[in-house]
């Protein structure tokens, strides 16, 4: 669960914008409310940069950029703004900063995040019409799960050792082996 950085009143929007182009630390915002950042792990780090790799050179050429930790996701109905760890938007930049439509959001889990992120902040980004999938990746393992919207609603696949990962928003299969490459070594 996230403990709000700052123990005052509620924040707008803009407020929080014009703080995070001044502020050493990140912060998401959620509802008026915003929390800090923290640093992460090598396999965190390693997992993030194989797959943003990866994604990069599959998408050079096209409409859609990969980005990581730093440029934010702006959630109108959930009121909030998150860094996700990956993600791919194929939208024309509204603002430098922030992205409102990507169609691929990756999170890497870890211990302080994982119960969040699967839940509240899954439900949060499933709000975006663009998004097509989401995706949880742990760094304790060979384990990924991707949410993909379908017809009638979102439906998980769990990808584990040894699996291709169809990540159909950007049409690219990826071995799990890839996502993992020099993680534990």
């Amino acid at each position: 669960m996230h403990t709000p950085a700052l123990a005052r009143d509620r924040i707008s929007q803009q407020e929080y914008l014009e703080m995070e182009l001044a502020s050493p630390v990140k912060h998401e915002y959620i509802a008026g409310q915003i929390y800090a950042m923290t640093g992460t792990s090598d396999a965190h780090n390693f997992i993030s940069l194989n797959l943003a790799s990866i994604l990069r050179n599959h998408l050079k050429g096209t409409p859609c950029r990969v980005f990581m930790s730093d440029v934010k996701v702006k959630l109108d109905l959930a009121d909030s703004f998150y860094y996700p760890d990956v993600m791919v938007s194929c939208e024309p930049a509204p603002n430098s900063y922030y992205r409102e439509r990507p169609c691929l959001v990756v999170e890497v889990l870890s211990s302080s995040t994982a119960k969040f992120d699967a839940g509240e902040k899954r439900l949060d980004y499933q709000s975006l019409p663009s998004l097509q999938e989401y995706a949880l990746v742990s760094q304790e393992c060979m384990d990924v799960r991707v949410w993909r919207r379908e017809e009638s609603g979102w439906a998980v696949t769990i990808y584990t050792d040894g699996t291709t990962i169809p990540f159909t928003s950007v049409n690219l299969a990826i071995p799990i082996e890839q996502i993992y490459e020099e993680v534990w070594v």
